[in-house]
């Protein structure tokens, strides 16, 4: 079993920064592909970006750019920057074995998420 817990998030004004942390528990989650998703109001959760257990990471094309995803270990790190009103959701850190992908069945293991909100 893998837990995550969460940290960061908040509100911000369009075009500010916001910093994310998600810590995985659990024996093998080190080598565990770790992604963030999120989900604004009425609308489906999407990918963010995600990143392996060597440090190859991707982003959606709405962040590239603007997003940093890093690792150390079974802890990722999310640095958000020039924050749109559109970024604005809930926040969910996910881990799973096997190859990194965007679908989200791939991802057993999700955290509670957390707010992120970028107002204009």
């Amino acid at each position: 079993q893998v837990h995550l817990r969460e940290s960061g998030g908040g509100s911000v004004q369009a075009g500010g920064s916001l910093y994310l942390t998600c810590a995985a528990s659990g024996s093998t989650s080190e080598r565990f592909c770790m992604a963030w998703f999120r989900q604004a109001p009425g609308k489906e959760r999407e990918a963010v970006a995600n990143i392996d257990n060597v440090g190859s990471v991707l982003y959606a094309d709405s962040v590239k750019g603007r997003f940093a995803l890093s690792r150390d270990n079974a802890k990722i790190f999310l640095r958000m920057n020039r924050l749109r009103s559109e970024d604005s959701g809930i926040y969910y850190c996910a881990a799973g074995p096997g190859f990194c992908t965007w679908r989200r069945d791939a991802f057993p293991y999700w955290g509670q998420g957390t707010q992120v909100t970028a107002s204009s």
